[in-house]
């Protein structure tokens, strides 16, 4: 290999590296709040960034299932608080998360 094949070789490495994806799941910022439903006893687990960088296109704040959280990322957030390593992080939330839709009742 020569010299510019291996400069090649060696920043391909960073830069995939560097850009990992980002699980908002995995983030500080990222909270489970109650969103009420009905007349007031019921509600549903909805995910928030409580850094505000959910927006929808109109700007109007976008909240996310509860049992879809896990999938969410991003390739870069300037709010990004990691709780711990990603990968495992993930692997056991998507085990322990709901499959579905749930109500509770207060």
């Amino acid at each position: 290999m020569n010299e510019v094949q291996e400069r090649a070789v060696e920043e391909t490495d960073f830069s995939s590296s560097s850009h990992e994806k980002i699980y908002c799941a995995n983030c500080a910022n990222c909270k489970i709040v109650r969103d009420m439903h009905g007349g007031g006893n019921k509600y549903y687990l909805r995910v928030r960034c409580m850094a505000g960088k959910w927006r929808k296109k109109l700007g109007e704040e976008k909240i996310y299932k509860y049992f879809t959280v896990a999938r969410r990322s991003i390739d870069y957030c300037d709010a990004y608080v990691p709780m711990g390593d990603p990968k495992e992080f993930i692997k056991e939330l998507k085990k322990t998360l709901p499959i579905k839709d749930e109500l509770y009742t207060i």
